[in-house]
């Protein structure tokens, strides 16, 4: 099976999307937030970013769901910078602090063929949307070099349906989060009224385009869609609202990662509801939850993990020492 971008780049499709997308960036609207600034200018809105790319980190990563990790890694690629931004975000040393260098479309190019060289199994990008018009540049010329392992979109879930839209037949796999069933939690933890629908209509239009299932060969995922949710302490509430979003708006069958892995970052760490880790009952609720409801492909993690699980960006291998323990056994109820 052939990454989907490959027959968008024979086409042309890849570098008219990109065209549109850096246009775009004149009167920025690529995510929600619709700043409306010219970041060709150098113009910064709430990303911080103009129209060049910001790139933290491009290597193996091994601790994404099983079948986007293998036993080679995710060619994960994080970006610096991000249209959401929440208050207890586990990469806070790129999302918030902006760590990482800029790079052009040449060098992000040449580094999704040496993560394709080092035998990962897919690209993964990490934080994608301020960037999307230089990565669909920098697949181009990848394309024209020889990249064809499948490409992995990993965001917030806070997108813009039209941008997403834009991405039919170029993305092989989704992998959004659904942070929130409320607004008034996605205001609290992350500063926006507006995410229920925006992530709803987004997945949408992942779904509609990779459908919700995850389709693998030898294990390994090559398209499809996992969406996931982390679980916050004291908020076991908007978990369950969440799931019962996704069940009444996108589908049982579609996979599902319940993330126990939530850990407090210094700047939270006096906040009444995010300065713990949470709880066994907590993610259990969840859990099982889920099951009653019908989900039928969950990922899950061990909340009995008492080791760090927030990645180091200072580092040259930032989870170095982190283990997220995923596994994607069908939980049973408890």
């Amino acid at each position: 099976m052939s990454a989907g971008y490959l027959r968008r780049f024979s086409e042309g499709v890849l570098d008219k999307q990109a065209k549109i997308l850096a246009g775009i960036t004149k009167k920025c609207a690529l995510c929600p937030r619709e700043c409306g600034i010219d970041r060709t200018r150098g113009e910064r809105g709430f990303c911080r970013l103009t129209d060049k790319i910001i790139m933290s980190h491009a290597l193996p990563h091994y601790g994404e769901e099983p079948p986007v990790s293998g036993k080679c890694g995710a060619g994960t690629i994080f970006f610096s910078s991000c249209n959401l931004r929440c208050i207890y975000c586990q990469n806070y040393r790129i999302s918030h602090g902006m760590m990482g260098r800029s790079v052009d479309p040449s060098e992000l190019s040449r580094a999704m063929l040496e993560l394709q060289e080092n035998g990962c199994h897919n690209i993964e990008l990490v934080s994608p949307t301020p960037h999307i018009h230089c990565v669909l540049e920098a697949l181009s010329l990848a394309c024209a070099d020889g990249l064809h392992i499948p490409l992995v979109y990993n965001c917030s879930g806070y997108d813009n349906p039209d941008i997403i839209e834009m991405l039919d037949g170029i993305v092989d796999i989704y992998l959004p989060d659904f942070k929130y069933g409320t607004d008034k939690d996605s205001f609290i933890f992350s500063g926006v009224m507006d995410y229920v629908s925006y992530a709803l209509g987004s997945i949408k239009k992942m779904v509609g385009q990779v459908g919700d299932a995850l389709e693998t060969e030898n294990g390994i995922a090559r398209r499809g869609i996992i969406i996931r949710h982390l679980v916050l302490p004291g908020s076991v509430t908007n978990s369950l609202r969440v799931l019962d979003l996704l069940k009444e708006h996108i589908s049982t069958t579609v996979p599902i990662s319940i993330m126990a892995q939530y850990e407090p970052i210094p700047s939270v760490t006096t906040h009444p509801l995010l300065c713990r880790k949470i709880t066994n009952l907590e993610y259990e609720t969840v859990v099982n939850y889920a099951v009653d409801l019908g989900f039928e492909y969950i990922f899950i993690q061990d909340s009995n993990d008492d080791r760090t699980l927030i990645p180091d960006f200072e580092r040259n291998d930032p989870f170095a020492w982190v283990n997220f323990s995923i596994t994607s056994q069908l939980h049973e109820k408890t």
